[in-house]
């Protein structure tokens, strides 16, 4: 028969939980992070394809969230030797590890809209 827990091993799960939560939204909070890796999702994008495909973002915002990402290790950066020379974002393996949060966020966003407006 399994022990059942204890309210201080309950609450101790529970600090946990919440805890991996805060990491979790530190790292893809605000109103860009998110929308920039799931644009990467689709491939690599320069900067300038980024910048058009979110509505909205500045050159000087895109420029510290890529630079976030790429801090903790979920884009890389490759300068190109083109004329003018142009810069290319990817995710990598690890930043492709958010993908079923995205999509998750996506379906429940989706059924959402369709419950509040129906459409």
């Amino acid at each position: 028969m399994a022990k059942s827990k204890t309210i201080y091993e309950e609450e101790a799960d529970c600090s946990k939980i919440l805890f991996a939560i805060q990491d979790t939204l530190d790292l893809i909070s605000g109103k860009w992070k998110i929308k920039v890796v799931g644009v990467l999702l689709y491939g690599k994008k320069n900067f300038t394809d980024l910048q058009h495909r979110i509505n909205g973002l500045g050159a000087k915002m895109l420029s510290k969230e890529l630079h976030d990402l790429e801090i903790n290790g979920l884009i890389t950066r490759t300068v190109n030797s083109t004329k003018p020379i142009t810069v290319t974002y990817e995710l990598t393996a690890y930043g492709h590890t958010l993908e079923p949060i995205i999509q998750a966020l996506a379906d429940w966003g989706t059924g959402h809209r369709h419950k509040i407006t129906g459409r």
